[in-house]
């Protein structure tokens, strides 16, 4: 198929730039002498996850249960479920688990440890809990020298349906670095958390196999990585336009891109009108403010050549706004019926308005087509 016979709005991911974004984290990591851990929830999709591991159905993380079981009947066996388990999921996660499923859960409450602990003993299963750390002040998670990490640790040690399977972090703050020494810095900061909440753990004398840490900009830029035992990133294989903003990536990186189709002239107001709105690009605005920002995304022409006078401006629920950036738009250059192509600000929410991806070997043909997960 020809990309110029797509129906647009649709998803473009170019395989070769895919692939030598994976290739890239993947040979630093290996350089660092630890596993990587793909998080499956940008791309949520198994040839995407199978290429992270050349091929194999490796580790993974997952940010849903819908997502766990998508890629457990793919083969994957080895899963985290990277996201606050709370017990009226339990019934779901414990299906997983009795399919073979060697899927670890996370927790940053010794309650909640007590509460996944008895339903395990009633259900006669031991889940394998992880506990959050939070070594930036981003999100969930523990400090990593509190005495509740100690205590979540106890619990799941000495439940009789729990086991301590380790501990696990994101660097989320390390999206607000400027350089890459920012990023080095992020990621040592990162390394020492989740790192002295692990050898506390061990000091009280409970096992802590998982020592897990991860966002690309730290996995990308990270320079060591003693003590840490695998690294979970995951918006790596497509990059988007905020990563390449702060400087984790290159423009032309990014593999995912959103094709579209002008569909009207506003010639009052210096803009073209594209069937690529809010619903097909996300709202997602993360470069506003910034020194780089691009609207609602990079525009490029069909062949993915940036162009840089042209920004998405706004986004109605299916109609996409774009004008100039110098005031000077000529409309001779994109009559009504021009494809163009938008390079998303956020990949991971970008690409889940759609259910498949369409693969380019080229500038105009599509090899493949490639099915994702969606929903919860």
């Amino acid at each position: 198929m020809k990309v110029d016979h797509l129906y647009t709005p649709c998803l473009l991911l170019d395989r070769k730039k895919l692939n030598q974004n994976i290739s890239r984290m993947r040979s630093h990591l290996h350089d660092l002498g630890v596993q990587l851990r793909p998080h499956v929830k940008t791309a949520k999709s198994v040839p995407v996850a199978l290429m992270c591991a050349n091929g194999e159905t490796g580790p993974i993380t997952v940010s849903t249960l819908k997502e766990a079981e998508y890629f457990a009947d793919a083969g994957f066996t080895d899963i985290i479920y990277a996201v606050s388990m709370v017990p009226s999921k339990l019934p779901r996660a414990l299906a997983i688990i009795n399919n073979g499923i060697d899927l670890k859960l996370l927790i940053d409450n010794a309650d909640i440890a007590k509460e996944i602990s008895a339903y395990g003993e009633k259900e006669n299963c031991i889940f394998k809990v992880l506990i959050e750390i939070d070594s930036d002040m981003h999100r969930a998670g523990l400090s990593p020298d509190s005495d509740e990490v100690i205590n979540v640790a106890r619990a799941l040690h000495d439940g009789k349906g729990t086991i301590m399977a380790g501990v696990l972090t994101h660097a989320g703050e390390s999206y607000y670095g400027t350089s890459e020494d920012d990023f080095i810095k992020m990621a040592e900061q990162e390394r020492r958390a989740i790192t002295t909440a692990a050898e506390a753990i061990r000091k009280d004398g409970i096992p802590c196999p998982i020592v897990s840490c991860g966002s690309t900009p730290t996995a990308t830029f990270g320079k060591d990585l003693t003590g840490i035992t695998e690294v979970r990133a995951g918006v790596f294989v497509f990059q988007d336009a905020y990563q390449a903003g702060i400087g984790v990536c290159k423009k032309n990186d990014i593999a995912l891109s959103v094709l579209t189709t002008v569909i009207s002239h506003k010639k009052n107001q210096n803009r073209l009108i594209t069937d690529a709105g809010g619903m097909a690009l996300s709202k997602d605005y993360s470069t506003r403010g910034t020194s780089f920002d691009c609207g609602y995304g990079l525009v490029a022409d069909s062949k993915g050549n940036i162009i840089d006078n042209l920004i998405v401006s706004g986004a109605n629920q299916e109609h996409g706004l774009i004008t100039t950036k110098n005031g000077d738009l000529d409309f001779e250059k994109y009559p009504i019926g021009t494809r163009l192509r938008i390079l998303p600000n956020h990949a991971c929410m970008t690409a889940a308005a759609y259910d498949v991806y369409n693969v380019m070997d080229n500038d105009d043909d599509i090899s493949d087509q490639w099915q994702r997960c969606n929903g919860w």
